[in-house]
Order: C-alpha cells, then sequence, then structure tokens
C-alpha cells in the first residue's frame, strides 16, 4: 500500500475510532442513589433524593470527550422526617416550587490514577451555578444482569451551602453540605 492511500485511510478511520471510545450510559435510579449530610447542633443528620436522572458520556482514552450530567427533583428530599422534609422545600432552603430542579454538568475530567478521577463542573441549586470538584472513583465496567454492560462509579463532594444563597438557621445548621453519589449506569444502546 502505498504512503498516500495509507494516510487517506489512517485520516479517515481516525474519528470513527474515536467515536467508537466513547460509550454513553444512563443513570439506573434503582440502583443508584443521591444523598446528603449536613450538621445539626453536634451530629450529622442524614438525607437523600429519591428522583434523580442522568448521563454519563465516557471515553476512558480521551477524557476531554467524557461529560457527566444529572438532574435532581428538589421534591423527592427524604430526611425520614416529613416536618423537615417540608421546611427543606420552602423558601428557607431549596424554594423547590420556584426551583424544582438541581443540575450538574461537568466541565472537565482529570485522572489521578487508576479509575480515579478529578471531575469539575456546574452545580446548579436554585437557579444559582457555581463550579464544584467532585472525586470519583469509577468502581467497574462489564456485564450485569441480563447481559447488559454496566458501569459502576462513586463520587463525593462537600458544598458551602451559603455559596447558593441558603443560608437559614446559622449556628443551628451546619453550612457544609457532604454530598454522595453512588452510581450504576447502563450502556445505551
Amino acid at each position: 500500500m502505498n504512503k498516500t492511500l495509507s494516510l487517506i485511510l489512517t485520516s479517515a478511520l481516525l474519528p470513527v475510532l474515536a467515536f467508537a471510545a466513547q460509550e454513553t450510559y444512563r443513570i439506573d435510579p434503582v440502583h443508584s442513589g443521591v444523598s446528603f449530610s449536613i450538621r445539626h447542633f453536634f451530629t450529622k443528620v442524614p438525607g437523600s433524593f429519591g428522583t434523580f436522572s442522568g448521563e454519563l458520556v465516557f471515553d476512558k482514552d480521551n477524557l476531554a470527550n467524557t461529560i457527566a450530567t444529572a438532574e435532581i427533583d428538589a421534591a423527592s428530599v427524604n430526611t425520614h422526617n416529613a416536618d423537615r422534609d417540608k421546611h427543606l422545600l420552602n423558601d428557607d432552603f431549596f424554594s423547590a416550587d420556584r426551583f424544582p430542579k438541581m443540575t450538574f454538568r461537568s466541565t472537565n475530567w482529570k485522572a489521578l490514577g487508576e479509575n480515579q478521577y478529578e471531575v469539575l463542573g456546574d452545580l446548579t441549586i436554585r437557579d444559582v451555578t457555581k463550579p464544584v470538584t467532585l472525586a470519583v472513583q469509577l468502581l467497574g465496567i462489564g456485564e450485569g444482569m441480563g447481559g447488559k454492560q454496566i458501569s459502576g462509579w462513586d463520587a463525593s463532594v462537600t458544598i458551602d451551602r451559603r455559596e447558593w444563597g441558603i443560608t437559614y438557621g446559622q449556628g443551628v445548621v451546619g453550612n457544609e453540605v457532604e454530598i454522595t453519589l453512588n452510581i450504576q449506569a447502563h450502556l445505551v444502546p
């Protein structure tokens, strides 16, 4: 094969090969969780969100092509106390009637080691968008139930709620919110 033909074939195949490295995974909410904890006086009160969705376009060979997006329904908050959950939905906290969704979109992925990543992104709560940095671990990619390919992820970040305009309860409620994501995602065919 002459050099010109080889160069043309290589140039034509590079975009296909690069695209083949990208895989799109959709969060399986039945096997995933979004939880948080925040200090109340001297203890940490746990909570979670029951309704969320998201997608991950993962390119292990070129992290610049990797994008994670997520959406959380604020009204699905659960702290195992109906009165507190109701309070969290009002204007002191989430203002869920005006801002029903919290969103995240990654802006940069950086490999820190084998299956360890630092993920920068934009977190929007109450229509306020701020940058955050998540510590992310890829737990594995492989065959799940029914032969479908799945991926497993853990992620965590600590935010200061005041940056999103949530300041109610100073001195009683802490400002640092520890957020943990445990994600199983299915490959989108």
